[in-house]
């Protein structure tokens, strides 16, 4: 069979290459059309319709600048879904884009399968509607969203989470923090990971607060993680400290805390077992900040506290998120802090919420069947 998978960011390509994989197991005869990064072309041997780097933007006024490639973009991959006739469409997150990528292959009569949900359970919610009209199947790696959409009268499948298997996966071949250091040329002292997110608007917010908190703390290295597709430009406009590229997990592993931006990442060093504070920093106004509680639907913003269903690591977000304040809570939570123990405390608990299942496969096998039995 012919699947065409979309995603619009990194956290997509490498949840979508590991679909790829699986598919591959149980289809022998499995053909890819796709939107998505390096890890897909790897995954599948081809090139695809649009690389996701040309396509992810950030925010209204990102996606404003950008209209002509935004529109051309998605031109483009309507015209790849009607020209190669795919058998499944499978859209990974990324919803603005995707959901209109759903609506063409519904009316080509195409089956449309999302794998990660839109988190239309913190904003948009009028998305559900969207999600039910043109998607034959969800399936979800966050726990807690089977009971949101039931209340939706709509069914989806918890597969598991991937980043579990992911990071299970690397555990046996993480580096030790001599190897870490040595390989990327560190100063031999404790190391504090700074994680400014994937996207040009999320870095240029977050790392300038982020340089000055790690000036509050000289007993450690701090060291950016940069991210794949970003010009190391971007990075060293703001600063000198070093910029280590594509080892994000690596170095939060090997790092005594960490400051996340909300996202992906934020799980990913809960299941370190990193310590982390998180930084949301935006527009950083107050009034962004009372909309912005206005608008969300949820209490918390973070994947730890929403998989645990209370607060485990502390959320700074908007005006909120200062050197100051975000110093303060990184003090508690490094080792020696007073919240250390019961932060690590509280990832295990997350963790045992988050189950045993293999996402990537059982998603696999569950659209295979789906198909077959058509």
């Amino acid at each position: 069979m012919k699947y065409f998978l979309s995603v619009g960011e990194a956290s997509g390509d490498i949840h979508a290459a590991e679909l790829i994989k699986e598919l591959k197991k149980v289809d022998t005869e499995a053909e890819f059309v796709y939107l998505g990064g390096d890890l897909m072309r790897e995954a599948t041997g081809c090139e695809p319709v649009v690389d996701y780097r040309d396509m992810a933007y950030m925010g209204f006024s990102e996606v404003l600048r950008n209209i002509d490639k935004v529109f051309g973009n998605l031109r483009r991959a309507k015209e790849a879904l009607r020209q190669s006739c795919p058998d499944a469409l499978i859209l990974v997150d990324y919803p603005s884009f995707n959901l209109k990528l759903a609506k063409a292959a519904h009316q080509l009569g195409i089956p449309v399968f999302y794998y990660i949900s839109p988190k239309v359970w913190a904003w948009k919610e009028h998305r559900v509607k969207q999600i039910k009209k043109y998607v034959m199947q969800l399936y979800s790696i966050l726990p807690f969203e089977v009971e949101y959409f039931k209340k939706h009268d709509y069914e989806v499948t918890y597969v598991g989470n991937p980043s579990v298997e992911e990071i299970e996966q690397r555990m046996e071949s993480l580096p030790s923090v001599d190897d870490f250091i040595n390989t990327h040329n560190l100063e031999t002292r404790p190391i504090l990971a700074l994680v400014p997110g994937s996207r040009k608007g999320e870095i240029r917010n977050n790392l300038p607060i982020m340089l000055e908190v790690a000036k509050r703390f000289p007993q450690y290295q701090a060291i950016v993680a940069g991210a794949p597709g970003i010009d190391a430009s971007l990075y060293t406009s703001f600063t000198t400290l070093p910029v280590v590229t594509g080892v994000t997990f690596e170095l939060m592993s090997v790092a005594q805390a960490a400051l996340v931006t909300s996202g992906t990442a934020t799980l990913e060093a809960a299941l370190l077992h990193t310590p982390q504070v998180v930084c949301y920093r935006a527009n950083g106004s107050k009034l962004s900040y009372n909309l912005f509680k206005h608008i969300l639907k949820i209490p918390f913003v973070s994947l730890p506290n929403l998989i645990a269903n209370r607060e485990i690591v502390k959320e700074m977000l908007l005006h909120h998120c200062t050197p100051e304040g975000v110093a303060l809570e990184l003090s508690k939570v490094i080792p020696g802090g007073s919240n250390h123990q019961s932060q690590l405390d509280g990832y295990t608990f997350m963790r045992s919420r988050l189950g045993t299942n293999k996402a990537a496969e059982t998603t696999a096998k569950l659209i295979f069947e789906k198909l077959a039995n058509r």
